[in-house]
């Protein structure tokens, strides 16, 4: 049997802004909404695609799955992406390797780090 992941899904109560607010960081598009419950951004920088799932309740606390995003330039990225509406959670470094976590409008996390 051969896996291959086809995608990386978020739940959300409002998932279309949510989708939305991804496409715009990552140059991607909504691609389908399926009526809101499940909608797909994909093209541009993201990795394949990301699909946005409906729930009644996001499970509480951390996620355990999260986004890696790198960029030539990590404080300024940050900087857009506060600007935007993500949050700065923490800053970690190990070594000379500094990355930031941040969290999306609906409090996903993420990170940002050289690459």
């Amino acid at each position: 049997m051969t896996l291959k992941v086809v995608s990386v899904t978020v739940d959300s109560t409002d998932p279309l802004p949510l989708a939305q607010w991804w496409a715009d960081r990552l140059d991607a598009r909504i691609v389908a909404t399926n009526d809101g419950w499940f909608v797909i951004v994909s093209g541009g920088n993201a990795p394949g695609q990301l699909a946005f799932q409906k729930v009644d309740e996001v499970t509480p606390g951390k996620n355990s799955w999260h986004l890696d995003l790198g960029v030539s330039d990590r404080v300024a990225a940050v900087a857009e992406l506060v600007t935007a509406g993500a949050t700065v959670v923490d800053e970690h470094t190990m070594g000379d390797f500094t990355w930031s976590v941040l969290t999306d409008p609906q409090g996903n996390v993420f990170c940002v780090a050289p690459h």
